[in-house]
């Protein structure tokens, strides 16, 4: 029962090919449509959001640093790992997104690259970082070793915690679609409004996890300034 319904995830069993990790570039064939076209609502709305994603980021990372594109960095990981999410709800459509190879691969090399530009430019601002302001002195032993190892999950902390939340509704949805064939008509319509409901909800999670994941990563890289 297990292995069935784990098998949802694993990207070889479905069709027995190895080709589910293509839809992590699914995206790409949506997005640049509107780029050829007159300027149309879908076009503007994007735009919009992505106006409003950049205010958003430009307040966290800081002003001197806006000027070096970083804030587009960021906008581009949401937009990616938002729509990745999104395609994951359609069926027999492969969630990446749902895999810590694909969540580790965006959270690491981020984690490493602010690590290395923080320790090599701003070796004393890390410092001071490791020691909280109005720490006892005798104390401070301790909270060296607590940040040390705080900044240290952070890689893992942003994977597991987009990974597991892509992985819990979809084994929701699984669970609660596999019981349909043994129910009656009253209960069957109890379990589409159900599932609806739950889509609704994982279309929102989609959304919060994908800003979560990038507002996370811009505050990481806000610190090594």
């Amino acid at each position: 029962m297990m292995t069935n319904l784990f098998s949802v995830f694993d990207p070889t069993t479905a069709f027995n090919l190895s080709l589910n990790w293509l839809s992590t570039m699914l995206g790409l064939m949506i997005i640049p449509m509107s780029f050829w076209l007159i300027p149309s609502r879908h076009y503007i709305l994007w735009n919009k959001m992505l106006m409003y994603m950049h205010m958003e980021f430009k307040m966290l990372i800081g002003m001197k640093n806006i000027n070096k594109g970083m804030s587009f960095m960021f906008i581009s990981l949401f937009s990616m790992i938002m729509f990745n999410n999104f395609l994951g709800l359609f069926p027999y459509i492969f969630t990446s997104t749902s895999h810590l190879t694909m969540t580790l691969t965006l959270a690491l090399p981020l984690w490493i690259s602010f690590m290395l530009f923080g320790w090599i430019n701003n070796m004393n601002h890390m410092f001071i970082h490791l020691v909280p302001q109005g720490t006892p002195t005798v104390l401070m032993p301790f909270m060296v070793c607590i940040e040390t190892i705080s900044n240290m999950i952070r890689p893992g902390t942003l994977a597991v915690r987009l990974a597991a939340n892509m992985i819990a509704g979809h084994l929701l949805l699984t669970l609660l679609g596999n019981t349909g064939m043994s129910l009656n008509y009253i209960l069957l319509s109890f379990l589409i409004i159900i599932q609806i409901l739950l889509l609704m909800l994982e279309s929102a999670v989609a959304i919060i996890q994908s800003y979560v994941f990038a507002v996370l990563s811009t505050l990481y890289s806000s610190e090594v300034n």
